[in-house]
């Protein structure tokens, strides 16, 4: 699904988020980035979704070199891609649906996605989407009357609206309480594994990294320091990675080398 060979962002002032990065994520991978605060984590998820271009390196997507890519071709290339971030990025004076159906956006004409405003289209694929997610009763309600968690819900669901080869998760759980957290990751690695669809996800928390992804790619000052099966990471290589840094969850520990990292991740009562 991606491909990267020296990819490197440096904004004004020399400022290098990301530096040199080589990378391979395949088709249907689970993988999870991990590191500290400032490590270069979200400036790569936007050079993985297009919405930055990179200052040296070269990437690809699902095949397609996209680093020169403009207009429409990059239009295109981003629809392959779904983003689901920290903040949601809903309209919240706006009912479930009308956000939602902003999954289909990228595919629909002008004309049509302003008269999906007045009168929605497609009504029942939102309702099947937001069956996915768990919240199917809220597809009519305004979306600043829902909780933090049942959001993040609807951001999923735009996505799955969306249908990319890839879904990237920049910080989905750092604004919701733990029980949610587990519910909402479980929730994408579901969806992941139903669909084939790639899952890159950024976590700030080390435990549900390591419960929940076969594959755990650790990120400091925009290089990868590590990049291995969370079974075979030591406490010493955790440590190394946030070294000078408060990490959130818990760097501490690792899972045991004969469990299912995908199994640890059950998923909790919703809120």
């Amino acid at each position: 699904m991606y491909r990267a060979e020296g990819l490197t962002k440096v904004f004004p002032g020399g400022i290098r988020a990301v530096g040199g990065i080589d990378l391979k994520i395949g088709a249907g991978e689970r993988v999870a980035f991990i590191g500290p605060s400032g490590a270069g984590k979200t400036t790569l998820f936007r050079l993985l979704n297009l919405t930055l271009k990179p200052t040296v390196g070269r990437l690809w997507v699902a095949g397609q070199d996209v680093v020169h890519l403009h207009g429409a071709a990059l239009r295109a290339a981003r629809r392959k891609i779904g983003t689901i971030y920290q903040q949601h990025n809903l309209v919240p004076r706006l009912h479930v649906v009308h956000n939602v159906l902003a999954g289909r956006l990228g595919a629909w004409s002008t004309p049509r996605a302003l008269l999906s405003l007045l009168r929605p289209v497609e009504v029942e694929v939102v309702h099947r989407a937001l069956q996915q997610v768990g919240i199917p009763e809220k597809l009519y309600a305004r979306t600043d009357e829902l909780s933090g968690g049942q959001q993040q819900r609807v951001a999923i669901a735009r996505v799955l609206l969306q249908d990319p080869d890839v879904i990237l998760a920049d910080e989905p759980v750092s604004s919701v309480d733990p029980t949610l957290a587990v519910s909402i990751v479980r929730l994408l690695t579901d969806i992941s594994r139903a669909t084939g669809k790639s899952l890159v996800v950024n976590l700030h928390s080390v435990d549900l990294a390591l419960a929940c992804f076969p594959r755990i790619i650790g990120l400091r000052e925009g290089k990868i320091l590590f990049d291995a099966p969370p079974e075979s990471l030591q406490e010493e290589t955790l440590a190394a990675l946030y070294q000078g840094a408060p990490a959130a969850g818990s760097a501490q520990g690792t899972l045991d080398a004969s469990s299912d990292p995908v199994s640890t991740c059950r998923p909790l009562p919703r809120v």
